[in-house]
């Protein structure tokens, strides 16, 4: 009675891992498994329920590791979906109606409030502001939008009102794309192979090899099921999602998410890196750079006029003027009469003069008797990518120019991950192509491209893969969003909390410090040696163990006992992942 209760459990138990195999197999996978399945599926007829159960145990057990690793799938395209806007302002005679953003045709015009994303790509009409599109190219500094300047969707407006003549709709618009981008490229990405399976290649052959000789020397079929006990393959099964699990909970406490253990797993095989440049290696915004002063000024003087004006400002570069004055320890005065026209500049009144900053075409259209000293004090400056021109009291008085800043201990970064093996390093930039490559030149990046929109990106990491590069991205915006689906693995920095790109990223960084690439890199490799380590000291126990089992030493529930014991050994040295380690660091 009690023998047909264990052999009830096994085959109720049994099933499910036998039929997984099946599939596996159906599909021309020669996985890990198989091993396991025969000795579960022989200890039904030869009456061995209880060394199949044990197998069964072990088996589940394995797999149920493996899942816990693999944690959940990416809601990147979910994410990106639910951002983007479902209705817009379309004008018409009657004044303007809220419309479903699929209704909407080329030839409307829409009306884009403060605050809105543009759902469409067009041109504008009417209005002035400044336009967030950090969402596409990565660029922190907002674009000016007056008429005749193409916005594309997921562009957002920031300050005043705007009428946009659509030239696609929203389903072919530029944020359209983006989501169609990072769909794609999870769904081309082939599932990697198991490390277990890899080393079943060769260890389940040997195995039945051995199971057959056994059988066939002796005519015993229970000495054949008590070789497949013992070299059921425990250890390749339980060590690497064991070591993994480690190597995920190690990450972890240096401020490193992986999402799932695949990531990991691929991480320590990268030869190739990529790097966004706008909020990765550099800050992501723009700060005061240089300050040109006209005299009788000096900088801390003039800077002290700007800071006055710009105080009640909300515009970015506004509050960067406001934020050095207060570096240098300089209090804004009250300004009076502060007039700002969106997107060009702003006039005001600071202890009795009047302050002009902006654009050059906006001051000297107010200040025209200032233009010639500014054309003075300007001649021979290098070109700057974002300047502003000043006036105090109708006279040239400066200009102050902004710049992005490179992250510190970049310099320390790219000369540990040539150390790790890295042996390509990119920079893709949605910035022009001259700031991309000073910006790489500086930080030491070997190549770099610039004036690339999210597709194009895609397309450079697409080439290296197809290519059989193992390419790692790194990056921090929407924009980044594709190209970090379409990398063997994605790493998303994220301490603003992430959002659509930590959804599409494989693993994110929860500190601004790309430098945490290095750490992970390290901890993959030191994960995927440990759990190499312990699949080879598994296997060699078994092998020691199936000869035994062979020459009859070994009943088949010794065998599996026997099985368990080499497995935990297998699990201890696994653990060790979990541990800092010298390499780690």
């Amino acid at each position: 009675m009690g023998r047909l209760v264990w052999t009830a459990g096994l085959v109720l138990t049994g099933v499910p891992v036998v039929w997984r195999t099946l599939r596996g197999l159906a599909s021309g996978r020669l996985a890990a498994d198989l091993v396991a399945t025969l000795a579960i599926v022989a200890a039904v007829p030869l009456a061995q329920p209880l060394a199949g159960l044990i197998v069964v145990l072990m088996q589940t057990g394995g797999e149920a590791l493996e899942r816990y690793a693999e944690g959940r799938a990416s809601e990147a395209v979910r994410a990106l979906e639910a951002a983007a806007p479902r209705t817009a302002q379309r004008l018409g005679s009657g004044g303007s109606e809220e419309i479903p953003v699929d209704a909407v045709v080329i030839g409307d015009e829409l009306l884009i409030r403060p605050g809105e994303m543009v759902p469409c790509d067009g041109m504008v009409q009417t209005g002035r502001s400044h336009v967030d599109v950090s969402r596409l190219t990565g660029e922190p500094v907002p674009v000016s939008a007056a008429p005749g300047v193409g916005l594309r969707s997921g562009s957002l407006n920031l300050e005043s009102p705007l009428t946009l003549r659509v030239s696609a709709p929203a389903r072919e618009s530029q944020y359209a794309r983006i989501v169609e981008l990072v769909r794609s490229a999870q769904a081309s990405k082939s599932p990697i192979q198991r490390l277990a399976d890899r080393y079943a290649v060769w260890f389940t052959p040997l195995t039945l090899a051995i199971c057959g000789l056994a059988w066939a020397g002796s005519g015993e079929a229970v000495r054949a099921l008590a070789v497949l006990v013992v070299a059921t393959p425990c250890p390749l099964i339980i060590a690497t999602p064991v070591a993994i699990i480690g190597g995920i909970n190690r990450a972890a406490r240096r401020g490193i998410v992986f999402r799932h253990g695949t990531a990991l797993e691929q991480l320590g095989g990268v030869r190739t890196a990529l790097f966004d440049k706008t909020g990765t290696l550099t800050i992501g915004r723009p700060e005061v750079s240089r300050l040109i002063v006209a005299e009788p000024l000096d900088e801390a003087g003039l800077l002290r006029l700007m800071a006055g004006v710009e105080h009640g400002s909300g515009h970015l570069l506004g509050r960067m003027v406001v934020e050095a004055a207060a570096a240098r320890g300089i209090r804004p005065p009250e300004a009076r009469e502060v007039v700002e026209a969106p997107g060009q500049g702003l006039t005001g009144f600071v202890e009795g003069r009047r302050v002009t900053i902006g654009a050059w075409s906006y001051v000297v259209g107010r200040e025209p008797a200032a233009e010639e000293g500014l054309r003075a004090l300007l001649a021979g400056e290098p070109a700057a990518a974002l300047r502003a021109v000043v006036a105090v009291d109708g006279e040239a008085a400066g200009a102050v120019e902004f710049a992005d800043r490179v992250r510190p201990g970049l310099a320390e970064l790219f000369h540990r991950l040539r150390g790790l093996g890295i042996q390509r390093t990119l920079l893709l930039s949605g910035d022009s192509q001259a700031n991309a490559a000073a910006i790489g030149a500086e930080v030491g990046i070997d190549e770099a491209e610039g004036d690339l929109l999210p597709e194009a990106k895609v397309a450079v990491v697409h080439r290296l893969v197809k290519a059989g590069e193992q390419v790692v991205m790194v990056g921090d915006g929407t924009n980044d969003a594709p190209a970090l689906s379409t990398a063997t693995v994605g790493i998303a920095l994220a301490s603003g909390g992430g959002g659509i790109t930590a959804e599409a990223a494989d693993a994110v960084i929860l500190a601004d410090d790309p430098g945490r690439l290095a750490d992970a890199i390290a901890i993959s490799r030191r994960t995927l040696r440990l759990a190499r380590e312990s699949i080879w000291v598994g296997l060699g126990l078994s092998g020691a163990a199936m000869i035994a089992a062979a020459l009859g030493r070994i009943p088949p529930t010794v065998g599996a006992l026997l099985q368990e014991a080499i497995d935990v050994a297998v699990i201890l040295n696994a653990l060790r992942a979990a541990g800092p380690g010298r390499s780690s660091r």
